[in-house]
Order: C-alpha cells, then structure tokens, then sequence
C-alpha cells in the first residue's frame, strides 16, 4: 500500500491552516465538481481525491493522526525502507466514515461504493482492517458528507428540493424559500453510520443560485430595470411589472426622470424560515426613446422644443 500525500493534492503546505485547507478545498472542488465535467473520468476521480484529502485534513483528529503517520513514513523512507515492509498495522483503526462532496439529482453521489482510497479505508476505517486497544471500543459519531446542489431564483424564491442516492438509499432535501447563494442545509445523521453504537454523522449540502437574467438579489431585496415609454414617463401612467408573484402593474408618476428607483413593498425574496415576510423589490425606470418617428411626430416635437425653449426663458 502506498502512502498518499494529502496536502499535494490539495496544493497546500503541511503547516497551512484550518481556513487555508478549506480554501484550498473550495477552489479544486469547484473545478473538478462533476456538474462542470460531465463525462470527464480523469476529473471525476481527482475530484474524489480532492474530497479524500479535504475529509482527512479538515478534521483535527484526522489531522493529527495523519501528520504522525507522515513523519514516521518521512523517516522510515529516508532510512531506505520500502512500502511493502512498511508497518502499517499500528495506525489501521476505525475512525468512522468520510465526508465527500458529490452529485445533485438521483446519481449515487458516493458512485459504487468505491470512493475512498485502500489507504484511507485502511487508517481511517471502513474497510476490514479494524483494531483494538484491548479495552472497549468508545461509541464514535460517523464522519460527515458534504454535497452540492444548484437550484435556481424562481426555485429559491418558492422552495424546492433535491434528492440524493447515498449509499443506495434515495434521500430527499427540502429547501425552504429564502435560501442564498454559498448557504449551507443539513440532514442530521444521514451521513455515514457511526461505530459502536455511536450516532451518525450528517451531510451538509451546500447550495448555489446562479445570477438570473432579469433580477439581481441582494440580501431579500431584487433589484429590476423596468423600460417604460417617454409618453408614459412624461405624462405618468401605468406599467406592468413582472414580479415572483405575478404581473403587477404599478403607478408611474408623471415626469419620471430616466434612472428613478421606485420601490415595490414586499416583492423581494421570502425571508428564510420565516412565513409570510418578503423583501422590497427595486425597479429602475429606464426611458425608453421612441424610434423611427413619422413626419406628424417630428412636427410635434418641434413644436413642443419651441413650447419649451419660450418657457425656459421666461
């Protein structure tokens, strides 16, 4: 068995901190994330190395038990020593499962069951190699998963849900409205199973809302461009707005000046667990020019330039 560098894979030193692992993490799983390699088995498996790394690394225990073995390995190849005759046996033990980032949709996102190297089953647990210290075994918590899912505005705004295949079992996530881009759900116990007799560990899904085309969020507030003719903006009227909630139409005061923000209570996101509570949305009048003009509209504008320009100098 070969030992596995955990910090080259995720390019990061061995003192690097807690913060800089997870960084580090963040930016490799985002490349490699299987919805951005679709197809591509050379990026699926450094994915699976990358969350192998991530789930030894960004534990503490794991950590230190990890750092130990390394040095020990470090000297034991300076001193000449080959892998096969490596004493592997004093650092095998269960330590419970793993997390691993993985698939939205109904794709098993811990692929056939096979994810986790025979270095990692070995120290850390899973596979067969387990070990005693001649006492009884302290119940322990199974280790976390971490998934990621991506859903959309209009699926965030109205709540939604995602289903996992872990382990063959189908699970299903329900994502209230209101949830941000980065924003991170749990299902309690659902991660891998815990050793004797110790709880499960839970999988943190971490969701993602793209930009949409129409609206920009901030915070639980939208913020829209809403085009409105010259006629209405200079002698006010009214103008459908599209919102989540439906077409609206809103009042346009007269002489509207291109670039006015007009504030719409209550017709932004939904505030996350909380029923019933909305934020604003923000339309930006933009002015829309007429075009091609007739020879009759030409006229009349002439007219209402010279209207004007007496008015002004008055």
């Amino acid at each position: 068995m070969e030992f596995k560098d955990y910090y080259k894979v995720l390019g990061v030193d061995r003192k690097v901190s807690a913060e800089d692992i997870k960084k580090a993490y963040r930016k490799l799983a985002i490349k490699y994330h299987p919805d951005k390699n679709a197809g591509n088995k050379e990026a699926e498996e450094k994915f699976k190395e990358i969350n192998e790394a991530n789930e030894v690394l960004s534990d503490p225990e794991k950590r230190k038990k990890y750092d130990q073995l390394g040095s020990n390995w470090k000297n034991y190849q300076q001193e000449g020593g080959r892998a096969e005759d490596f004493d592997w046996s004093k650092w095998r033990g269960q330590q419970g499962g793993g997390g691993f980032s993985g698939y939205s949709g109904t794709e098993d996102i811990f692929g056939d069951g096979g994810n986790f190297s025979d270095f990692f089953e070995s120290i850390f647990g899973g596979g067969s190699a387990g070990f005693s210290s001649g006492g009884p075994r302290r119940p322990r918590k199974g280790g976390d998963y971490r998934a990621e899912a991506e859903i959309t505005l209009e699926e965030a705004y109205s709540g939604t849900s995602r289903r996992f295949n872990v382990n063959g079992k189908v699970l299903q996530i329900n994502i209230k409205p209101g949830v941000k881009d980065s924003q991170v759900l749990r299902l309690k116990d659902k991660g891998a199973p815990g050793t004797n007799g110790g709880p499960g560990g839970n999988i943190y899904v971490t969701l993602h809302v793209p930009e949409h085309p129409y609206y920009k969020r901030k915070e639980n507030d939208l913020y829209c461009d809403v085009s409105v003719d010259l006629y209405t903006a200079v002698l006010g009227g009214k103008q459908v707005v599209q919102t989540f909630k439906g077409e609206i139409r809103i009042d346009i005061p007269k002489e509207t000046e291109n670039g006015k923000v007009l504030r719409l209570k209550g017709m932004g996101m939904p505030l996350f667990g909380k029923t019933g509570e909305y934020g604003d949305m923000y339309a930006k009048i933009s002015v829309a020019i007429p075009k091609s003009l007739s020879t009759k509209e030409i006229e009349l504008f002439k007219e209402l330039a010279v209207i004007r320009k007496k008015k002004d100098s008055n």
